[in-house]
């Protein structure tokens, strides 16, 4: 009997190109399968829910596959743990509905982006944080993050090579937050997120604390649409996928 096993996944994605399977670099979703294989027998193929860019960490990002396997849903994280690479761990394995879809039913998601500001980098955080090293003015930075909250048109804050039907999004809140000395956190929640727009959203921000932007340089690209008045893409290696939060079945314009 095939049923459907939803996985909570932590991982640092500093040496994998990306969540999703390619030819070329190794990927988070190749080790979970390659490990799925080895556990049950099966090639199975595994959905996540975002698609995480190469050197982009992961505290929550979630999973689905269907499996003929006796293994209990539950023992599936402990069993995969003992075969994947100790910078990819299953937190949490369950049975989910058999229509359950990771990425379909996802109403809302947080990112966290981190900056480390100081005159010299961070060994510790090299694949973790962004070295910003001007003194960044952080009342700036949360003035410019208010206008970005609520719905806009974010084409300004899309890189090329994004498919989507519509730029439109709502930000439901961005904290920014200097968590301890030098280490500052941008937390972004919202419905769903285009290519790239959150590490948009922190390199004008960094720029805007900088100085080299001004607050309004906001409202210019939600009005305008361009992107080039806005700050650069901030280095994948600081941004974090933290929670996805779920519709409780399936939405009505699932299919």
């Amino acid at each position: 009997m095939t049923k459907r096993i939803r996985l909570v996944i932590e991982y640092d994605g500093t040496a994998y190109g990306g969540w999703q399977y390619q030819l070329n670099a190794p990927t988070v979703q190749e080790e979970l399968e390659k490990a799925l294989l080895e556990l049950t027998g099966e090639k199975i193929r595994v959905t996540g829910a975002s698609r995480t860019d190469a050197g982009v960490h992961a505290r929550a990002q979630v999973a689905h596959f269907d499996t003929q396997s006796r293994i209990p849903a539950d023992r599936f994280s402990y069993a995969l743990n003992t075969l994947l690479p100790k910078d990819i761990r299953v937190q949490e394995s369950a049975e989910a509905p058999a229509d359950f879809h990771a990425r379909f039913w996802t109403k809302g998601k947080e990112y966290s982006y981190t900056i480390w500001n100081s005159t010299h980098a961070s060994a510790l955080l090299a694949d973790r944080a962004w070295c910003v090293y001007p003194q960044l003015d952080i009342a700036k930075m949360r003035e410019a993050a208010r206008l970005l909250e609520g719905e806009h048109d974010f084409r300004a804050f899309c890189a090329t090579g994004g498919q989507t039907k519509t730029t439109v999004r709502t930000v439901h809140e961005i904290r920014v937050e200097e968590t301890e000395p030098h280490l500052i956190r941008i937390r972004v929640s919202g419905n769903a997120f285009l290519y790239n727009m959150v590490r948009i959203i922190a390199g004008t921000l960094a720029d805007i604390g900088t100085g080299r932007l001004t607050v309004d340089t906001v409202t210019r690209m939600l009005e305008t649409g361009d992107r080039t008045i806005g700050g650069p893409t901030a280095p994948a290696q600081g941004l974090t996928l933290e929670r996805i939060d779920y519709y409780e079945s399936k939405p009505d314009w699932v299919r």
